[in-house]
């Protein structure tokens, strides 16, 4: 495999700022409050069950997705979307059928949490999560493709987030 040199960017090029944001938008997820207007306890007392049931499958695929990502991705990991020197393109695995596993189980967990708790406070923070998330997926693929010619038909293959969807 042969890979370009790429010159490292200065702060800020390599992503840095991206970081800040996806901390920043984790961070206020988890302290944004519950709203989930015209629903009372009654309600969601009864539905806490359904509610469950509809809410674990998003879980299980954010744990499958963010474990075996990272396991994945060991010897490259770095919080940075900038890719390391030495880091190879993974296409097996989880990678084999979405290119972001990591960003993906980021989002599954939301959704996880959205639908338990049925709060559209979070579905509309969910909703420019994604779309941080696309942005910040297509700047990584931008420099993958640097390094990696072959990663245009990696993507062609694997889907961005959710298998054989997006």
């Amino acid at each position: 495999m042969d890979k370009k040199t790429i010159d490292k960017p200065g702060f800020g090029g390599r992503g840095e700022f991206l970081v800040l944001i996806q901390f920043a938008l984790m961070i206020g997820f988890a302290l944004l409050p519950v709203w989930h207007p015209g629903l009372g306890a009654d309600t969601m007392a009864a539905s806490a069950t359904l509610r469950t049931w509809l809410a674990v499958p998003f879980a299980l695929v954010a744990l499958v997705f963010g474990a075996f990502g990272s396991v994945h991705i060991r010897d490259y990991l770095t919080p940075l979307p900038y890719p390391v020197d030495h880091n190879e393109l993974v296409q097996h695995g989880v990678y084999a059928i979405v290119r972001h596993p990591l960003y993906a189980s980021l989002l599954f967990a939301g959704a996880a949490w959205t639908v338990y708790n049925l709060s559209l406070s979070h579905l509309m923070a969910l909703c420019v999560a994604f779309v941080f998330f696309d942005y910040k997926a297509t700047k990584e693929e931008g420099w993958l493709m640097e390094r990696h010619p072959e990663y245009a038909d990696y993507a062609r293959r694997a889907k961005r987030f959710i298998p054989w969807v997006y």
